[in-house]
């Protein structure tokens, strides 16, 4: 009886046991229905998924030219995909989670079969096909196989199966952590894709349902991930570098952007690319790059001011994230404000400038800097004939906070003392600048940036005169992410630009002078993607000026100077934006944008006015008035507005438009043709208006083979008002009335620029040419001011004719070569055309004003790069740069003078650089 009743127990305790297992393998096998006719596999997949926990691994380029037509209920998935696939190549399996493979012409085995392990070495028994062997061997590619394998499930699943939803989320580099610039997100079918903005977002909005999204990006390794969107959510992806050369990627990152974005006159270059292009005294130079593009030229050699189709070298805008230079140059120029380590990219906007950029004429110049690894310590730096540099960076917190911090500086003191020349040898010329970034991640939908520069310059040029000029900026920028469909960036910056002028060699001559110029700015900016055809940004900024246009001090007790000091300025500009991009249809895009801004000088300041259709001299001074702290005493505001249309002829061609207008609120006065470090910023006040620009540009475009070729031909048209000419004989040092020696001056620029672009292969670079006219008229009631007759007359920077060469040949992944050659017009000049007789004095005769030019310029450069071995595992690796500048020796003008002689008026021409200029730099990186 024992044994009976220990019997039923066991037979129920096996009973009881069996139970969850029959349960979760009758779990485990949901039935399916299904109802399809002729719908393509993907659509059976989606439908099977959303009914069911059932999950498909497959490559959709197989299956989706598969149609499917069935018709069942509450069948296992087995027999319903014997039905689907029976007559097919492709075969099925599933494992104890339900995860479904979809293979052609090989099955995946996803259990171990028995005696698997028991298999001996060398026997010819062949193992079953496993879903691992299908991995690759190395741990890099077996991770991004496994990511593009898996299914990535966005948003909440919910009973809508149409429709669409937006994705959204943050591309970074696996290996650094750092946000990835540039890159496409897209799918093939239907053919919608977005690139990754400055701070690595990006943004689709795509159908409900299960895709395939590509990644491609200039330098890193394409991928993929196969989603299932169930509604709005967010999905980043971390990217791997490409260890293949630049060239062969290039191409990748953008596709056709160039024929299919919206804007035009935008030039972006990332770091790789700044860095082929051979520059003098060997560093990569950013502003040098952006020289050699169309529209963009200089008054000359060793001047790093910009004049961007026909606007003098103060309505640039230049950011440093978000925080404004004023003067982006070192060393008279040869060098810009910007160290190469440190810069992740520049953008340049010429024309169809978006709304959220304002205060400048010509171009806004974008440069933002890298956010250092999150991953490990890492640098770099370099050590050239003039200047050395390095930068270090590194997580401070693994993955979520990290640093970068780069240093140069330069030791051509020590060189100018080795000179046998007296002249050199007491001379002086150093520079140093320090950059400094901390990024932090707080959480994911929150990060924040901190950024910091300083920088110093001191020459003094065999006399006892010394100059210098420092800058000091800090930024600070908060990103949020709100939702999927909404994005803000906020930005709190300063600026700080000043010089000073000593001399001390004669103590009752001694003099000190200063200028400087501060910048506070505030911005808020939000982008919201209501549908997947409208993009809306909008958002308000705030800048607070506050300038001391000179004081003259002495600087020793026996000084004889007198001291004098210019009245403060101060200001307030406020701006609020809004624009929306749309798709009219699939070929016709518009954005359109309004800019409102307005404009206070404040207070403290005594303010004259003068009579009115009279020349402005202080004896036509009628009345003066005072102002307290903070008053306003002159204000302007107006609309800027912002139009840009894009229509596709084919997949491979548009045309573009755009309009802008633009108010500029701020001046420069410059006794040079040449940025200058004594240069003088001044304020629009009662008297000095500010400047108003409104351009128009047509393009076409037009991209060859399979996108490796890219043509581009824009004309523009641009008109200027208010901006400042001086007066004949003006004088600007330590001038109480400036606005008596300035005049407004109207103008006009058009052009036509053409640029072929080759970015693939192991040749690779661009040429373009420019046709460009810049014309000023200043014509006033006063007869006294007015210039040239009311003629209109060539600008200083007036260049015609404008040609530009920039290649690159990879021999090998380690050697390769560059070359440039550049031709422009010579700029225009005031010449003596005759002397006479007036007042018992012989007197000269000028011609019209700039009616003649110094000879055409031209130079070639060629530059050697032999980088180290590739190995991995090594302490650093390096790279060697020959350079030569100006290959040719050509001794191009920069300028024409003219002195009186022996009774006689002689010509003479001043050359930077006349002579080939060899440099050898070496860089490192660990």
């Amino acid at each position: 009886m024992r044994q009976f009743y220990r019997g039923i127990l066991l037979l129920l305790l096996t009973a009881i046991s069996c139970l969850p297992h029959a349960f979760a393998q009758e779990a485990k096998q949901p039935p399916v229905s299904v109802s399809l006719n002729q719908q393509p596999f993907p659509e059976f997949v989606r439908a099977v998924e959303a009914a069911t926990d059932y999950r498909f691994f497959y490559n959709p380029a197989y299956l989706d030219s598969l149609t499917v037509t069935v018709q069942v209920k509450d069948k296992p998935l087995e027999t319903v995909l014997e039905q689907v696939l029976g007559n097919t190549a492709f075969k099925f399996a599933i494992d104890a989670q339900n995860k479904v493979y979809i293979t052609k012409g090989k099955q995946i085995q996803v259990n171990l079969p028995e005696g698997f392990f028991e298999i001996q070495t060398g026997t010819t028994e062949k193992r079953p096909v496993l879903a691992s062997d299908f991995m690759p061997a190395d741990v890099g590619s077996r991770r991004r196989a496994s990511s593009e394998l898996k299914l990535y499930e966005v948003g909440v699943r919910s009973a809508k199966a149409a429709g669409k939803a937006t994705l959204s989320g943050r591309l970074h580099n696996a290996a650094t952590g750092e946000p990835v610039i540039g890159v496409s997100v897209y799918l093939e079918s239907p053919m919608i894709g977005t690139v990754s903005d400055q701070d690595g977002f990006y943004t689709l909005s795509l159908p409900v349902g299960r895709h395939q999204l590509i990644i491609k990006g200039m330098g890193m390794q394409a991928t993929k991930r196969q989603i299932l969107l169930h509604s709005d959510g967010k999905l980043d992806i971390a990217l791997e570098e490409d260890a293949r050369m630049l060239k062969e990627v290039l191409v990748e990152a953008d596709k056709d952007k160039n024929v299919t974005g919206l804007q035009m006159g935008v030039e972006k270059l990332d770091i790789r690319t700044i860095k082929q292009v051979p520059t003098a005294f060997g560093e990569s130079d950013i502003l040098r790059v952006v020289l050699t593009l169309p529209g963009v030229k200089s008054v000359g050699e060793g001047s790093t001011g910009m004049n961007v189709r026909g606007g003098s070298t103060d309505q640039n805008l230049i950011l440093f994230n978000g925080a404004t230079i004023y003067n982006p140059s070192h060393l008279f120029g040869f060098f810009s404000a910007f160290n190469p380590d440190i810069v992740q990219s520049a953008e340049l906007f010429k024309s169809a400038i978006p709304a959220r950029y304002g205060g400048r004429l010509a171009s806004v110049l974008e440069i933002k800097t890298r956010e250092g690894n999150k991953k490990k310590l890492a640098g770099a730096g370099g050590i050239g004939l003039l200047t050395s540099r390095l930068t270090l960076e590194g997580p401070i917190v693994s993955d979520k906070t990290s640093f970068i911090i780069g240093g140069r500086s330069t030791y051509s003191n020590w060189l100018l003392r080795q000179l046998p020349s007296d002249s050199f040898n007491s001379s002086t010329a150093s520079f140093y600048d320090v950059n400094a970034h901390i990024s932090h991640e707080i959480d994911e939908k929150n990060s924040l940036s901190v950024t910091g520069y300083t920088s110093k310059d001191a020459f003094r040029l065999s006399a006892d005169t010394l100059y210098r000029f420092s800058n000091h900026n800090a930024s600070v920028k908060w990103n949020r992410t709100f939702d999927e469909k909404l994005f803000g960036e906020f930005t709190g910056a300063f600026s700080h630009y000043g010089y000073g002028i000593t001399s001390n060699k004669n103590p009752e001559n001694a003099f000190e002078l200063d200028f400087g110029m501060n910048q506070g700015n505030v911005q808020a900016d939000f982008t919201y993607f209501p549908n997947p055809k409208r993009t809306i940004n909008f958002g308000i900024n705030s800048i607070l000026y506050s300038v001391s246009p000179g004081s003259f001090m002495p600087n020793s007790p026996e000084s004889l100077v007198a001291p004098d000091k210019l009245q403060n300025e101060k200001a307030l500009e406020t701006a609020i934006y809004l624009s929306e991009k749309f798709d009219l249809t699939d070929r016709l895009s518009v954005e359109a944008g309004l800019r409102y801004s307005l404009y206070n000088a404040l207070g403290p300041r005594r303010v004259l006015s003068y009579a009115t259709d009279a020349p402005r001299t202080e004896t036509t001074v009628q009345d003066t008035a005072y102002y307290k702290a903070g008053d306003p005493f002159a204000t302007y505001h107006g609309p800027e507005y912002r139009l840009s249309a894009r229509y596709g002829l084919s997949d491979n061609s548009s045309v573009k438009l755009s309009y802008n207008r633009l108010r500029q609120y701020i001046h420069m006065l410059s006794n040079t043709v040449s940025m200058s470090p004594t240069d003088v910023w001044k304020l629009s006040d009662s008297n000095i208006r500010p400047q108003v620009g409104n351009q128009v540009a047509l393009g076409y475009y037009q991209n060859f083979r399979a996108n490796t070729l890219e043509l581009s031909v824009e004309g523009y048209y641009k008109t200027m008002r208010d901006f400042l000419d001086y007066k004949s004989g003006a004088s600007l040092f330590m001038n109480h009335h400036i606005e008596t020696d300035v005049v407004n001056a109207q103008g006009k620029a058009y052009g036509a620029e053409v640029m072929l672009k080759k970015l693939s292969g192991r040749l690779n670079g661009w040429i373009s040419y420019t046709y460009s006219r810049t014309l000023i008229r200043v014509n006033t009631s006063a007869t006294a001011e007015v210039i040239n007759n009311g003629a209109y007359y060539p600008s200083n920077f007036d260049k015609p004719h404008d040609f530009t060469l920039i290649s690159n040949y990879q021999f090998s992944k380690r050697i390769s070569t560059s070359f440039n050659f550049t031709y422009s017009t010579g700029r225009p000049i005031t010449l003596p055309i005759a002397r006479y007789q007036y007042g018992n004095s012989q007197r000269v005769l000028y011609s019209d004003r700039n009616a003649y030019r110094v000879p055409d310029y031209y130079r070639a450069d060629i530059a050697i790069n032999l980088e180290g071995n590739h190995r991995i595992q090594k302490l650093a690796h390096s790279s060697w740069t020959l350079a030569v500048y100006n290959l040719t020796g050509r001794k191009n003008p920069y300028s024409v003078f003219f002195k009186a002689e022996e009774g006689e008026i002689r010509g003479y021409q001043l050359s930077i650089f006349g002579q080939p200029i060899p440099t050898l730099t070496y860089n490192f990186k660990f």
